[in-house]
């Protein structure tokens, strides 16, 4: 899937130390700075981990927020803020301006269920937390409400992507395939739709991605449809879908050239180079040649002048962000460690002084070689 699905790069943020000297006066504060310490540099090793996988991440992220959460809210579960909300500032790098491989069955799962999650993540910053920021989100930053909703929505859609996958490969009715791509590809649409209005130069190649999978469902969408009518003995209307489902293949393939030949953040991936890619427009050109075989022998059928319109839903298969809250206060956070922060001691900014730009480092990215290309199977 690394090779299949784009990716803008990993935000990297700058150190934390956690050392508030002269404000820890006790040593149960003084243990909860180190747990954060410890705690925050193995989630953020396990960014970069590849034997990494979801539970292994949940648990780090779960140790670090739960120990996070004081510094947050105050420990009554009142709306208070904590009296150590403003300790701390932390900084991260912007996203943006800053061959498919066979997987089992159960990997295919865990793709499915971490795009869910992931959506879910984004949902609940974008609701409940953005809101909240001491400094708001600049326009076209990683935190800003366009891109945390296209976030969403592609989480979404690529999830639905697996969905399609499996249910080619259970050779469901090609009702339920098309409703499934043609969703997905309103996925994409809306996605690109919420990028529009960010500056190009930032944003045109994530939305040449987003564009091109729209591009490419909606054929898929017009080539199940198009079996759907066949079976219906409406053979002129099938035909007709199945040039829809051509012509939308076509602008997808350009698309991937114009992808490739784009600047800007994130790996470029090749969807034109998959097994997955390339079976579809083999799939439409047998669908359409067998239609059109059988109008000439039998049906005798006018082909329409306009696309069908496809008004299809799906009743099976649809994502939805799976719920996401944070972790409860971890158990150190007691009155008498809160009362061991001190901030009276805490030094004075020095406010006279510019402070020099921090550098962070960007993150290192494992490079993950593309698998043996065997095309859409995921079992």
């Amino acid at each position: 899937m690394t090779h299949w699905f784009h990716r803008n790069p990993l935000k990297a943020t700058a150190p934390v130390s956690f050392n508030y000297y002269g404000v820890i006066t006790g040593p149960a504060a003084s243990k909860i700075c180190s747990d954060l310490r410890s705690s925050r540099a193995r989630l953020l090793e396990l960014f970069t981990d590849l034997s990494c996988n979801p539970e292994m991440m949940k648990s780090a992220a779960d140790s670090y927020f739960s120990l996070l959460q004081g510094f947050i809210n105050s420990l009554d579960e009142s709306t208070q803020e904590s009296k150590l909300r403003y300790i701390q500032n932390f900084k991260w790098t912007d996203t943006l301006q800053g061959q498919v491989p066979s997987i089992t069955e159960d990997e295919a799962k865990e793709v499915h269920r971490s795009l869910k999650i992931a959506a879910g993540i984004f949902k609940h910053l974008k609701e409940s937390h953005i809101a909240k920021l001491i400094t708001p989100a600049e326009k076209g930053r990683d935190l800003e409400a366009r891109l945390l909703e296209a976030y969403i929505i592609q989480c979404q859609a690529e999830a639905q992507e697996v969905t399609i996958a499996r249910a080619i490969e259970l050779k469901h009715a090609p009702g339920l395939i098309a409703a499934l791509a043609y969703e997905t590809a309103n996925f994409y649409q809306k996605a690109d739709h919420t990028l529009s209005s960010l500056e190009p130069a930032y944003s045109a190649k994530w939305r040449k991605y987003l564009h091109l999978k729209m591009c490419f469902y909606t054929a898929y969408a017009y080539c199940y449809h198009g079996q759907t009518l066949l079976a219906s003995d409406k053979c002129g209307e099938a035909i007709r879908s199945l040039q829809e489902a051509e012509k939308f293949y076509a602008k997808a393939e350009a698309l991937c050239k114009e992808y490739g030949e784009t600047k800007g953040p994130g790996p470029t991936v090749k969807p034109s180079g998959h097994l997955f890619f390339r079976k579809l427009g083999t799939l439409v050109k047998n669908t359409l040649e067998k239609c059109q075989r059988e109008n000439g022998f039998i049906y005798f059928q006018k082909v329409p002048t306009e696309a069908p319109q496809l008004e299809l839903k799906a009743n099976y298969g649809l994502v939805e962000p799976v719920p996401f809250e944070f972790p409860p206060l971890s158990s150190h956070w007691t009155p008498e460690a809160m009362a061991a922060f001190d901030l009276t001691q805490r030094p004075k900014d020095d406010r006279g002084k510019p402070k020099p730009e921090e550098v962070v480092k960007p993150v290192k990215e494992p490079d993950i070689k593309p698998q043996k290309d065997t095309g859409c199977s995921v079992s």
